[in-house]
């Protein structure tokens, strides 16, 4: 978004997690940027359930993720439980957004329909003179002529974005300008999968545009995913939000957080008797935005949070034990 735009409009901020298992400390503190950055412009902040691969959700996962971030005492304005003017706040209900978005994409000449398998394109990277692994998807296999009706029969095969040979750039609130040419990265990505699930790179740009989104606060993993993004913003006549890719935070091994890692969740926190406060207060530290980890409030972060104050984009490694380095400055919290 150019910047004198970005001025202009009032913020609107999201968090969008996938509730594939209980909410870790990692995702907890990209909640926490991003919550403090609508709430330190007096924004608006939605909570969107990002549940589009139904055999990945498990079953209350949503629910206990909506509990960690109540118990953190970081509050939305919009989200499955609470409605709002963008409703359904879920994605496993907004198929026909993606499907008019889809049909929108055809009609402007974005797409073709591709009946190449993964197992195709792996065997395709491993022939002597096929692409490299790992190689964009190769624009040879584009359809050379298309018939007039093909989309109203796309049976057995995915829907692929036409992707333009150019670079796409733009400015990350913490890693600074960044600049990509998706067609020699990625190639043409998919937006519906053969098995007609949509893709996260169409729902998630659909879902921001109808929302009105004006910022994404997210995780870095995601910095990636940006370029493409941008281009189905374009493609579809939208405004770019703004973006910011938080750092990661990473086990005392190294290793990227799993949800799977049951005692770095919050939940496991909480039930260990952490207050609140204290997880608040160390995440907040881990950003540079506290000077020291010590206990306090999500609210009483509000009216000091700058972008600024987040000094490092280096990924952040937790302690051996986290509860019991948070035990020790439970009882220095008073209110």
């Amino acid at each position: 978004m150019h910047p004198n735009l970005e001025s202009l409009q009032p913020v609107h901020g999201r968090f969008a997690p996938s509730p594939t298992g209980l909410l870790h400390v990692g995702g907890a503190r990209t909640a926490l940027v991003a919550w403090l950055s609508a709430r330190s412009a007096k924004g608006r902040f939605t909570l969107r359930i990002e549940d589009l691969d139904p055999p990945r959700v498990e079953p209350g996962a949503a629910q206990l993720i909506m509990d960690d971030l109540a118990w953190l005492d970081l509050d939305f304005d919009a989200s499955p439980s609470l409605g709002g003017p963008h409703a359904p706040y879920c994605q496993s209900e907004c198929s026909s957004y993606y499907g008019q978005a889809l049909e929108a994409l055809h009609k402007g000449g974005w797409l073709f329909p591709c009946r190449v398998s993964r197992r195709e394109l792996r065997t395709m990277a491993s022939a002597p003179h096929g692409p490299a692994r790992g190689a964009p998807y190769p624009a040879s296999l584009r359809p050379r002529h298309l018939a007039p009706q093909w989309f109203d029969d796309v049976s057995g095969a995915a829907i692929r974005f036409m992707v333009p040979d150019r670079e796409v750039s733009f400015t990350d609130r913490l890693h600074g300008i960044q600049t990509e040419n998706v067609s020699c990265a990625v190639g043409d990505f998919v937006l519906r999968r053969r098995d007609d699930l949509y893709a996260y790179q169409l729902a998630v740009v659909v879902d921001d545009l109808r929302m009105g989104i004006t910022e994404v606060v997210r995780g870095e993993d995601l910095l990636s995913s940006t370029a493409r993004q941008i281009l189905l913003v374009e493609a579809l006549g939208g405004t770019r939000p703004a973006y910011a890719h938080v750092p990661l935070v990473l086990t005392a091994a190294g290793k990227k957080l799993s949800k799977r890692d049951a005692d770095l969740t919050v939940a496991f926190l909480r039930d260990a008797g952490i207050a609140p406060e204290a997880v608040v207060g160390y995440l907040a530290w881990s950003l540079g935005i506290r000077e020291a980890p010590d206990p306090i409030s999500a609210r009483a972060l509000i009216a000091d949070f700058c972008w600024s104050r987040i000094r490092s984009t280096d990924p952040w490694h937790l302690p051996p034990d986290l509860a019991n380095s948070l035990c020790d400055r439970r009882s220095s919290y008073s209110g």
